[in-house]
């Protein structure tokens, strides 16, 4: 069949195929509106009430047509909705962007579209050409090394890894029996956001949160307000260089896609220097499938190439975990999948 023959026989593309473009194409533009409207505190002042853009543009000192014009998109963008011409209140979905609500993700806002997350996206093609970082090539240092010189950006971050942690956190303790272990050591646990869920979930075990001294900056107020800080030690250190001992489960959550196989393989025989023989490795991480379906959501594959732009990570399949924990003496045993519209699943492996 000649290529004209087969051009007969398409189907005629109709307007949905064609919104899946123009939205891809205009998606840029949904990010920065989003990343003006969190730092000029848009939800937060506009809170449970309605407030008109005048008003908004006259409290922050801004042009009052283009603030109705930035609201106006943001209606456009269903997290806010116009009531009466110039006058706007937030949606269900804007109300996640306030700050000190439950389930907030103000600070994962704030952080993805903080300049210094997007300039890597900038230079995914030189990412995709080259498998270089584009975040090192920007600004001359890793991203941690960057969060370390930017501390209220790494206090950002912390607080958007426990927001977006508290996704997984409200499901898994009652997805897996946390209770038989006595100790459960949290490698890179941050604030202990994730820990803290399990604590409370499960009376028996006591907890540790490993991870540098700018990761854990957080987490003796969050274990203060969970009331649990009397069931948890913290400890300083860094992942590539020891795991502390004493533990019967080790956690790893969002750990492992930050990082390549090789920096992955030193981190997990750490684990296996100090895990008993009948110990414990939970790996919690989206696990995409060996061909890409409708079954993963697209955010699987778009957390795969910011791991590519900024930090040099990535995501893995079932096979890509099996291998890595081989390769540090850990035996890969069941993947579960947490219910549905979670992206984590929970690996586990054993002391081979």
């Amino acid at each position: 069949m000649s290529s004209a023959e087969r051009d007969t026989k398409r189907t005629p593309v109709g307007w949905q195929e064609r919104s899946i473009v123009m939205q891809l194409a205009f998606g840029q533009m949904s990010t920065h509106v989003l990343g003006v409207a969190v730092r000029l505190e848009v939800f937060d002042r506009v809170g449970d009430g309605e407030l008109t853009a005048a008003s908004l543009a006259d409290d922050l000192g801004t042009h009052p047509q283009a603030m109705y014009r930035l609201l106006r998109a943001l209606a456009g963008l269903r997290l806010l909705t116009e009531t009466a011409p110039g006058t706007f209140a937030t949606t269900p979905a804007g109300d996640l962007l306030r700050s000190g609500v439950p389930g907030t993700l103000l600070s994962v806002a704030r952080v993805f579209t903080d300049p210094s997350m997007t300039r890597g996206w900038e230079l995914l093609e030189q990412s995709v050409r080259t498998g270089r970082t584009g975040f090192d090539a920007a600004f001359g240092t890793d991203f941690f090394g960057y969060l370390k010189e930017h501390p209220a950006l790494s206090a950002e971050f912390n607080a958007a890894m426990g927001q977006a942690t508290r996704v997984a956190a409200d499901v898994l303790p009652a997805h897996y029996d946390f209770g038989r272990f006595g100790t459960i050591v949290d490698v890179g646990g941050g604030d202990g956001t994730l820990l803290s869920a399990v604590l409370r979930a499960h009376a028996g075990p006591r907890g540790v949160v490993y991870d540098t001294a700018e990761g854990l900056a957080q987490a003796p107020a969050r274990l203060a307000d969970e009331g649990i800080a009397d069931r948890v030690t913290l400890r300083v250190g860094d992942f590539f260089a020891s795991a502390p001992a004493g533990g019967d489960l080790y956690l790893l959550k969002s750990v492992i896609h930050d990082w390549n196989d090789e920096q992955c393989v030193t981190i997990l025989r750490h684990i296996r220097d100090v895990i008993p023989a009948d110990g414990t490795l939970l790996i919690v991480e989206p696990v995409l499938p060996a061909v890409v379906s409708g079954e993963t959501t697209e955010l699987a594959y778009l957390s795969d190439l910011n791991m590519l732009v900024n930090v040099g990570g990535r995501e893995r399949t079932a096979d890509d975990f099996a291998a890595l924990c081989s390769e540090a003496g850990f035996k890969l045993g069941g993947i579960t999948p947490l219910p549905q519209p979670n992206v984590f699943q929970l690996i586990e492996a054993t002391p081979a």
